[in-house]
């Protein structure tokens, strides 16, 4: 649940005038990609039919990705990226046609960076239920429509189920490294559970083994923000005009979420008590600037997100428990058989380093041993976007 555009991973800053204009036009019902959407980077891998654990299923996936580097002629250096929450495919180029934010982890993937790709094929998929590319609520169900409130329940593990079926069709066995953060973290945890025989390297970034009831109350809030947004409308926005879909209620859940993604040492460094502009907020109907920050970022996320696949995405979070079913969370880590890298964050609101003890405890190929590597940073949970040097360090010394 954190920022995955560049001008959104960067240090807290004022909003300028020019900022503020930038939002002035009415903010679209849904910020999905659309098909007819120009597909910039984007290609597509069709998975067929996908039964999820809620007992329903979907007839018809399609997962939107994109890739940098070549496969080498053994197939032996693939690299799955993993995305958090409101991110997608898109780690790596700049804004345009197709893309309306630019690459959200271009500090980490490229030629001669940390993700080597003048060495690796690196593979970034948009998670199912998602809105760039990939089967979600806002896509069109089989009677024309789209899912919307229908889309089915999905978990963790149904994305990932989704996930290796579309590495079976682009024909990756193995995975030289499985890397995600925050909930692409959750999707990797998975995948070396699910698939170990599929996963030679392992990196788990500001991610949690389990969901916490603190977490779940979190996201409750969140939810609830965007369903009682009047606009909503049961979630069937699709054909409102500009101005007229749930974006209210999705720019305050996304207000809400950006509280826990930076630290409060670094909310309070950059902002303190200031004011936006010289009306004071002292009842004179002028504005401390960190609300003006909040407001600025939750009305530009309604630009690029569809507040029925952030409900969906944020359920699927709360659904995360390697453990269930699977005799606790120390037995499930057990049966890791990647090589591993496990990162926290010192400041980290979100997922605290409590969930990275865990995990680190009971994987038995954790290159650090019963601990993990704990990252000192200001920036609260997205130090994994921001900290470039520190995360890059860190890949470099998991990767051959």
């Amino acid at each position: 649940m954190e920022w995955q555009s560049p001008s959104d991973t960067v240090p807290s800053s004022f909003i300028t005038e020019a900022q503020a204009r930038s939002l002035l036009g009415k903010p679209p019902a849904s910020g999905a990609w659309r098909d007819g959407d120009p597909v910039g980077n984007r290609r597509f891998e069709n998975i067929g039919a996908l039964h999820v654990e809620s007992g329903e299923s979907l007839p018809f996936v399609r997962i939107a990705y994109e890739t940098w580097g070549r496969l080498s002629a053994t197939g032996d250096n693939a690299i799955l990226v993993l995305h958090a929450l409101t991110g997608d495919s898109h780690l790596r180029g700049p804004v345009g046609s197709g893309h309306k934010t630019a690459g959200w982890w271009s500090g980490i993937v490229g030629p001669g960076l940390a993700l080597d790709t003048d060495r690796y094929f690196v593979v970034a998929p948009n998670m199912l239920g998602g809105c760039q590319g990939s089967t979600g609520p806002a896509s069109l169900a089989p009677d024309g429509a789209e899912w919307g409130i229908r889309f089915p329940y999905v978990t963790i593990r149904d994305q990932v189920a989704a996930q290796i079926a579309f590495a079976d069709r682009i024909g990756i066995d193995v995975w030289a490294a499985v890397v995600g953060g925050s909930m692409g973290g959750m999707h990797a945890l998975e995948w070396a559970i699910r698939a170990p025989e599929r996963v030679e390297r392992l990196a788990i970034l500001a991610a949690p083994p389990v969901t916490t009831a603190d977490q779940i109350a979190l996201n409750s809030v969140q939810i609830e923000a965007v369903r009682t947004d009047p606009a909503f409308h049961a979630g069937e926005y699709y054909d409102a005009d500009d101005g007229d879909g749930p974006t209210r209620g999705l720019a305050l859940a996304r207000r809400m979420a950006l509280l826990n993604y930076r630290s409060p040492a670094e909310l309070n460094t950059r902002f303190d008590r200031d004011w936006q502009s010289p009306i004071s907020p002292l009842g004179a109907g002028g504005r401390f600037a960190v609300e003006s920050y909040l407001d600025f970022h939750g009305n530009k996320f309604t630009r690029r997100f569809d507040a029925n696949s952030y409900i969906t995405l944020v359920e699927a979070m709360n659904s995360h428990d390697v453990g269930r079913g699977r005799g606790g969370i120390a037995e499930a880590l057990s049966t890791v058989t990647a090589r591993s890298l496990i990162v926290g964050i010192d400041s980290d609101r979100l997922f605290p380093l409590q969930g990275q003890n865990v995990i680190a405890e009971h994987l038995p190929h954790n290159i650090d041993g019963p601990k993990p590597v704990v990252l000192h940073s200001e920036y609260g949970h997205d130090g994994f976007l921001i900290e470039n040097t520190a995360v890059s360090a860190q890949l470099r010394r998991l990767l051959p």
